[in-house]
């Protein structure tokens, strides 16, 4: 456990999109996207922590689905402005893609010396059983965590029911229950109960303080193969055979096997 509360951080709260940020239409019943620059209408306990919190907002917000290269972009370009403005940054994402944006982003920020935390929620935050308010208000507090004069985070991070999870280590693993994420073949770096206890030895700490390096571009020249029993030879040529195509990842069985076929 660490008392690294930074009374006058500054943190700045990028909304993609996504079931936190939104709200019932009263008249309409419809769920629809509210203005962020209300957020303290929505979650008064922001008041409490003190810091210095602004948003940015996409327009349109964008749903999980959507979100790709083009959009980790929009969030880098929103990052690399503001770098030395805010002590942290929170990206509110909808879930489903939440983990691939997470990894993207990690790649992305080269040089990263700030915390980039991504959260989101499985019901929206207008809700009474939402758990929007409890995962926004820890990854602020994470976001604004420091040791001396330094940042405790130094990465891209998601966080989730109790739990901060390396980016690049994340998958979501349910659709049901508000603990959707798992860190596979990595332990979770902090866990927000009573109080959030860091796992320090597996926090990364950025030995060389080099200049955030962004870069904004993906080729998207790659496939995915996932191999299934009685799978057609077929099929893996047509794949390889996809004009411009220059690389494949191939999920095979186990440790590794797949049919000589």
């Amino acid at each position: 456990m660490m008392n690294v509360c930074k009374d006058d951080a500054s943190i700045l709260i990028i909304y993609t999109g996504g079931t936190i940020g939104m709200i019932e239409n009263p008249e309409t019943g419809s769920l629809e996207a509210f203005n962020f620059e209300h957020l303290e209408e929505h979650v008064p306990e922001l008041k409490n922590l003190g810091y210095k919190i602004s948003s940015i907002q996409f327009d349109p917000p964008m749903d999980s689905s959507e979100m790709g290269p083009d959009s980790w972009m929009k969030v880098v370009h929103v990052i690399a402005e503001h770098y030395h403005d805010y002590d942290g940054f929170v990206v509110l994402h909808g879930t489903d893609t939440m983990a691939f944006t997470a990894s993207a982003l990690s790649f992305m920020l080269e040089n990263l010396s700030k915390p980039v935390i991504l959260t989101g929620s499985q019901l929206p935050i207008g809700m009474l059983r939402t758990d929007g308010k409890e995962n926004l208000i820890t990854a602020i507090e994470i976001a604004a965590a420091h040791d001396g004069d330094s940042p405790v985070i130094q990465e891209v991070c998601i966080f989730f029911e109790n739990d901060l999870m390396r980016g690049n280590r994340t998958s979501k693993t349910s659709a049901d229950n508000f603990n959707a994420f798992h860190s596979y073949n990595y332990p979770v770096l902090a866990h927000a109960g009573i109080s959030i206890h860091y796992n320090l030895p597996h926090i990364y700490r950025s030995k060389l303080k080099k200049p955030l390096k962004p870069h904004y571009t993906f080729d998207n020249n790659i496939a995915i193969l996932k191999l299934f029993p009685g799978m057609s030879p077929l099929v893996v040529e047509n794949l390889l055979k996809t004009p411009q195509l220059k690389g494949v990842v191939m999920e095979t069985f186990g440790s590794g096997n797949a049919p000589s076929s």
